[in-house]
């Protein structure tokens, strides 16, 4: 992230230039250690359940193809995230205890534009997971034509490459970055929350109407589908408000950084702290995909046996 800012003598800096600081590490030696230890460990729990949640996917073919590659791609983000995010958090904590600022301000660089467009994606495919749901529910039958896996990797695509030309903005015009990042989440959190209230309006409905004719054997077969497509929904809504509580302590407090402008170290730790909390998001994903998602806990079970148990 950079802010533009005035300091005491009036020469504008850019905020990562504070970050990478005695201003901003001051008094924090501890909490910088801290933080570079959990997130050691976030890496290794991001880099191993993403890991092993490809691997799953990859061989899963009881998921639809098309949900397959929203979730392998959703995975694909945190993955990365423990691979290259949290080395770079871990370098810019240790390299501030050390005050070894050439160090501390690449590391800031370099880990913007990468997780601003790994953060953007995440939110974006889960977005399309929810329009996703909507569109299994309302077009029925015809939802397998109309939602393909060409078309699925062409919205994947395509959101990829939308993420990229704001993350890369950061190194010519800061303030276009923030406003994209306002604008992206705004928006996908519209388009979310309609998605998802108009499928629990529809499955109310759809549940009055079943129990009119719950005698019938097609009624029941319905009612059973209708209960497999609601625990679908109920995981795809866990993965969003997960993300959602995940990355909103830290967008709140960039805005009020870039609105007020005034620092001290206790606001620098409150960023750290809350930066950390976007990248636990790439950790508990696996955990929410075996929980949540029966298809992929069992194949997790069957690859962990393998691995362990290779004879049976």
């Amino acid at each position: 992230m950079v802010i533009t800012n005035l300091s005491k003598d009036k020469t504008s800096i850019e905020y990562d230039q504070l970050l990478c600081s005695e201003e901003a590490s001051a008094g924090l030696r501890d909490q910088l250690v801290f933080l570079a230890v959990v997130n050691i460990f976030l890496s290794i729990t991001a880099f191993l359940g993403n890991v092993l949640i490809q691997v799953v996917l990859h061989k899963e073919t009881s998921l639809y193809p098309p949900t397959n590659l929203l979730l392998r791609t959703l995975s694909a983000s945190d993955l990365i995230i423990g691979v290259i995010g949290h080395p770079l958090g871990v370098t810019f904590f240790l390299s501030s205890v050390k005050e070894r600022w050439d160090i501390c301000l690449y590391a800031v660089k370099a880990a913007f534009p990468v997780c601003y467009f790994l953060g953007l994606v995440s939110f974006l495919i889960l977005t399309v997971i929810s329009v996703d749901r909507l569109l299994a529910l309302l077009l029925k039958l015809r939802y397998r034509q109309v939602v393909t896996l060409k078309r699925t990797w062409v919205t994947v695509i395509t959101i990829c490459t939308l993420s990229i030309i704001p993350s890369t903005m950061y190194f010519w015009n800061e303030n276009i970055s923030i406003w994209c990042s306002i604008i992206a989440t705004s928006l996908g959190l519209l388009i979310s929350a309609f998605s998802y209230t108009k499928i629990f309006l529809k499955l109310r409905q759809n549940q009055s109407q079943v129990r009119q004719t719950l005698q019938q054997p097609a009624s029941l077969a319905g009612q059973l589908n209708i209960a497999r497509y609601r625990k679908a929904v109920y995981s795809a809504l866990w993965l969003q408000l997960t993300l959602v509580v995940c990355y909103v302590p830290f967008g709140i407090i960039v805005e009020v950084l870039w609105l007020i402008q005034e620092f001290s170290p206790s606001m620098y730790l409150a960023e750290y702290i809350a930066g950390t909390l976007v990248f636990l998001n790439s950790s508990l994903n696996p955990i929410l995909y075996c929980w949540k998602i029966r298809e992929v806990r069992q194949a997790v079970k069957d690859t962990i046996r393998h691995i362990f148990c290779p004879s049976s």
